[in-house]
């Protein structure tokens, strides 16, 4: 969740020796960093139910499943961004020789927010479309049960699959996993966020 930005121009390195050290959370976008706003209990609930789901569906298979503290890095010619995914999983062998960021995360989940969620579905989907270990990018509503589900296609177009309650199941194909709403939604109070 970007909040506001600092006006200087730093390098990837200097980014990352300044986080390690951080007592806060900074996105970097091409020589700028952000500072991160905090998450609302259901954005934080979410997280955690889906990330215990899948540590426990891909215990054993070489992947690794993250939360909002490891940073997923895009790096092109013309792109150099750090962002934190509210949960990423990777089962690429070469994201082991990094210890404070992801380069080739095969699923990739953000938790909208109404002060997020234009920047979630365009420039950051745009920049995480670059990588090309990434075969899905999740949208997760808060306040509703609704699951978007963006899954890379062979021709290499975007395919949207929609999850609501009258579904009752999602599924995320880059990781062969099938969850309940029920469970990805459990203890989420959904009249006090939208009191927020």
């Amino acid at each position: 969740m970007i909040a506001s930005s600092q006006n200087f121009n730093i390098t990837p390195e200097e980014y990352l020796q300044m986080e390690d050290k951080s007592q806060i959370k900074h996105e970097y976008i091409d020589g700028e960093i952000y500072a991160m706003a905090g998450a609302s209990d259901a954005h934080v609930t979410i997280s955690l139910n889906l990330a215990a789901l899948l540590r426990s569906h891909v215990r054993g298979r070489g992947c690794r499943v993250y939360i909002s503290d490891m940073k997923a890095r895009i790096e092109t010619k013309n792109k150099n961004k750090f962002y934190y995914p509210d949960v990423m999983v990777t089962c690429d062998k070469r994201d082991q020789e990094t210890t404070n960021y992801k380069s080739f995360p095969c699923l990739i989940v953000e938790v909208i927010s109404d002060s997020t969620e234009a920047f979630d579905r365009g420039d950051k989907f745009a920049d995480y479309q670059t990588l090309e270990s990434l075969q899905e990018y999740v949208l997760i509503n808060p306040k509703s049960q609704r699951v978007e589900c963006f899954r890379r296609g062979q021709d290499g177009l975007w395919i949207l699959e929609f999850y609501t309650a009258e579904k009752s199941v999602f599924q995320l194909k880059s990781v062969e996993f099938e969850g309940s709403l029920a469970d990805l939604y459990e203890e989420v109070s959904f009249e006090l966020e939208s009191e927020i």
